[in-house]
C-alpha cells in the first residue's frame, strides 16, 4: 500500500492563481474534415442538443455532419485570416491584453486559454496549469449571459479535468455578467465609437440599431434557463446608455438551427422585414459575442447583410465585436478583478510595501 505525501504548505507565498479564460471553439482548419470533427464535438455534447444521444447520434453522423461539413467549411475559409480564425485570434489578443491589464493592476496570476470544443481543449489546459504548480483556478467564461449549453457546459468540461486529480486546485467560476457595469459602458463605447468613424443612423427617418443575441430553443427557457431574460437585460441597459427608444433598438435571435422553435423575433426575418416596411439603414451589433467568429463576421455580415439589401434596405452596418478594443479589457479586468476578491494574488514584495503605506 502507497500514501502520498503531502508537502507543507509555505504561508509566506501566495499560492498560484490562474484565471482561466474560456470561449466556445473552433475548429483547426477550414476544411471539411476539420470542421466535421469539431461539429462532431459540439452537437455530441447532450446540453447543446438534448435530444436522445443514441437516435441523435445517428442522425448526427449520417446526415448532418456529412452535408454541414463540406458547407460550413467554406464559410469558415470565406472569413479565414493569416492568424487562422478570427475567434481564436480574438480570443488570444484579449488573453495577452488582460494578462499585461492584470499586472498593472498589480496581481500576479497566471492567464490562460481554452476552449470548450476544439484545442486547446479545456481538459488540457486544466491539467497543464496543475503541473506547472497552480493551486486556484478562476474559470471565466466569456458568456456574458448564462445558458446551461455554454456557461455550464465549460463548467462540466473543467470537473472533467478534476475528476482525474488526487489533489485538485480550488475552483471559482464567473457564473455571468450580463449587467456588470464595465461590460455595458464597453457596449456603449463599442458601438459610439463605431458610429464616431462611420456615420450615426438617423433615427429621427426610421433608421434602427438591431441588438442580436445567439439563439437557444424556446424549450430551453421554458424549463428555467434564465438566458433569454439576462439577454434582455443586457439588451436594456445597454439601449438605456445610448440613450434610445425601443422603436429605435430592437433585440433579436440568430443562429437558429434544426426545425424546432426557437428565441424569437428571428435576426434575419426582422432584418428583412424593416427593409420591406421602408427603413434605409440597419445597424446590427452582437452584445452576446465578446469575440467576432463564424456567427458575427459571415451570418450577420454577409448573410443577414444580404437579406437586408436584397429586401430593399439600402444601407447596412455590422458593428464589430469587443474584440480587443481598450474599453473592454478594461471590464474584463474589472470583471476578474471582482471575482478574484479574496484569493493572495500580489507578489510578497507588493504587499509588504502596502503594508508599510497604510
Amino acid at each position: 500500500m502507497g500514501f502520498d505525501i503531502e508537502l507543507p504548505f509555505t504561508s509566506g507565498t501566495p499560492s498560484r492563481v490562474a484565471v482561466l479564460i474560456v470561449n466556445l471553439g473552433t475548429p483547426d482548419e477550414p476544411t471539411p474534415g476539420a470542421v466535421r470533427r469539431y461539429l462532431a464535438q459540439f452537437l455530441s455534447d447532450r446540453r447543446v442538443v438534448e435530444v436522445p444521444f443514441l437516435i441523435w447520434q445517428v442522425i448526427l453522423r449520417f446526415f448532418i455532419l456529412p452535408l454541414r461539413g463540406r458547407a460550413s467549411a467554406k464559410k469558415y475559409a470565406s472569413i479565414w485570416t493569416p492568424e487562422g480564425s478570427p475567434l481564436r485570434a480574438n480570443t488570444e489578443r484579449q488573453v495577452n491584453a488582460l494578462r499585461h491589464s492584470l499586472r498593472l493592476r498589480g496581481h500576479q496570476t497566471i492567464v490562460d486559454y481554452a476552449m470548450r470544443y476544439g484545442t486547446p481543449a479545456i481538459p488540457d489546459v486544466i491539467t497543464r496549469l496543475k503541473l506547472e504548480g497552480v493551486e486556484r483556478v478562476m474559470l471565466m467564461p466569456l458568456y456574458p449571459q448564462y445558458s446551461s449549453s455554454t456557461t455550464a457546459t465549460a463548467v462540466d468540461e473543467v470537473m472533467v479535468a478534476l475528476r482525474r486529480m488526487r489533489n485538485q486546485p480550488a475552483l471559482r467560476t464567473v457564473r455571468d455578467f450580463c449587467d456588470h457595469p464595465d461590460y455595458i459602458a464597453a457596449l456603449a463605447a463599442q458601438v459610439r465609437e463605431y458610429w464616431r468613424s462611420h456615420g450615426q443612423p438617423d433615427f429621427a427617418a426610421g433608421d434602427r440599431l438591431v441588438l442580436s443575441f445567439h439563439g437557444v430553443p424556446q424549450r430551453v427557457v421554458d424549463q428555467g434557463d434564465p438566458y433569454h431574460t439576462q439577454c434582455l437585460l443586457t439588451a436594456n441597459l445597454l439601449k438605456d446608455a445610448l440613450n434610445l427608444s425601443s422603436a429605435e433598438c430592437q433585440t433579436t435571435f440568430q443562429s437558429r438551427f434544426g426545425p424546432a422553435q426557437w428565441l424569437q423575433p428571428y435576426t434575419a426575418a426582422t432584418l428583412k422585414e424593416l427593409a420591406e416596411s421602408g427603413v434605409r439603414r440597419a445597424d446590427v451589433f452582437c452584445p452576446g459575442f465578446v469575440a467576432d467568429c463564424l456567427e458575427t463576421v459571415e451570418e450577420i455580415g454577409v448573410e443577414v447583410r444580404d437579406e437586408f439589401l436584397k429586401a430593399g434596405g439600402q444601407e447596412f452596418h455590422h458593428i464589430p465585436c469587443l474584440n480587443d478594443s481598450p474599453w473592454w479589457i478594461s471590464a474584463l479586468s474589472a470583471i476578474v478583478t471582482d471575482n478574484l476578491r479574496g484569493w493572495p494574488t500580489r507578489s510578497v514584495a507588493q504587499s509588504i510595501g502596502n503594508a508599510h503605506c497604510s
